[in-house]
């Protein structure tokens, strides 16, 4: 290969790097998050990935841990146990909600919003992730789930 095309080559490798979309072996691996603070999935997902130095959470809705069942309450309760679902399973990526780049937040009933509102803001601080918030009829009667990207810190 002559001095141009090798030059061509690494140019077009790190256009694709920057995209991210180099087929350079670093961080090329999933991972799976799975941990016991967390409920089990009920379908064939897992509770997080880690990939390319994000954590992608899965949705969770208030689910004991312990039981599997749906915590009883209002969207107070159930906005906690979500966050405390989410919590485990970022912990168990080696992040915390400092960490959030993104939340996704689906709820049966936008008239509750203030209400969740009130816990997401006290359980993040003053870190504020981007965040898209949808009117959605979570499973089991729940009356919200959540997902997250996150970043892993290095």
């Amino acid at each position: 290969m002559n001095r141009p095309q090798a030059r061509a080559r690494l140019v077009a490798l790190l256009a694709l790097n920057v995209a991210g979309c180099a087929s350079v072996q670093h961080e090329a691996v999933l991972r799976t998050v799975t941990v016991e603070g967390a409920p089990k999935p009920v379908g064939p997902y897992s509770q997080g990935v880690v990939a390319g130095g994000l954590l992608y959470a899965s949705g969770q809705i208030p689910r004991d841990p312990v039981t599997g069942n749906l915590v009883a309450g209002d969207i107070t309760v159930q906005t906690n146990r979500v966050f405390d679902n989410l919590e485990a399973v970022l912990k168990g990526a080696g992040c915390s909600l400092h960490d959030v780049v993104q939340v996704t937040v689906f709820m049966n009933d936008l008239g509750d919003f203030a209400k969740m509102n009130e816990v997401y803001a006290s359980r993040f601080g003053d870190h504020r992730p981007a965040r898209t918030t949808v009117q959605a009829k979570p499973p089991l009667g729940a009356l919200l789930e959540m997902d997250m990207v996150v970043r892993i810190p290095r």
